[in-house]
């Protein structure tokens, strides 16, 4: 399913708690899923969400491949990338467990933003950090290796399982400082006016606690059913449609 430009770019203006809060309205699927767990944290917390669409390959290091090297997949993983409905979301599962070494660096890194990718995620480990974070592409780790062993790509294409995460080739992906979660591509076009108006049922209790000074406790009751009775006019609002 192709989404425009413009859906995923105002996709992109909200953080990921704000994506997560939205999609819980809907009540589509428990609230303890869809979205990858602590062990996968963000390399650069200060960058821009990412958005894009997944396009998965697994990953190994501890022994010699048997033919090839991760270089020489890449073609065919740049490959992957002209068949997605939009920009690529690098997604690895490195099946060593623990890591043996680094799943990316430095040319991995800018050969996929050249090629149009918006963001790398993985259990496995990052390297090269400095130098990645230079170029402005999101990467979303398990830990850092200084080294890349004898790193080698197993499969591309094939679902992978990444911080508890089931991830599929095309699955729509939203990243920033707080972590990943999947969007349901069915949702995607209504999130964005919904998180607008999330955002702003949150200021309700928000412009009362920000300013310093004694708090009332009966005024903060009344904010936060306030603000529940919103949320809960546009849970009702969204379920009637869907």
């Amino acid at each position: 399913m192709s989404l425009p430009a413009d859906l995923l770019a105002r996709l992109a203006r909200f953080d990921t708690p704000t994506i997560c809060n939205v999609i819980e309205l809907f009540d589509v699927r428990p609230r303890n899923v869809g979205y990858m767990d602590g062990r996968i944290q963000s390399n650069f917390p200060a960058l821009a969400p990412m958005v894009g669409y997944a396009a998965t390959a697994s990953f190994r290091s501890d022994a010699p491949p048997v033919g090839g090297d991760a270089y020489g997949s890449m073609q065919a993983q740049l490959d992957q990338f002209a068949k997605l409905p939009g920009p690529a979301v690098v997604v690895f599962q490195d099946l060593d467990d623990p890591p043996v070494s680094a799943v990316f660096g430095e040319v991995m890194c800018s050969t996929y933003k050249a090629f149009g990718s918006v963001g790398l995620v993985t259990n496995g480990a990052g390297r090269d950090l400095q130098q990645v974070k230079a170029i402005d592409y999101p990467v979303f780790t398990g830990s850092t290796i200084c080294s890349h062993g004898y790193c080698h790509m197993l499969h591309l294409g094939l679902p992978v399982r990444v911080g508890g995460l089931m991830v599929n080739t095309g699955d729509l992906l939203h990243g920033d400082a707080n972590g990943v979660t999947n969007i349901p591509l069915a949702l995607a076009n209504e999130i964005p006016d919904l998180a607008v108006e999330f955002l702003a049922a949150e200021e309700i209790m928000l412009e009362y606690l920000r300013p310093a000074g004694p708090k009332e406790k009966a005024e903060f009751d009344r904010r936060r059913q306030e603000f529940q009775n919103v949320v809960a006019t546009l849970t009702k609002r969204v379920q009637r449609r869907s």
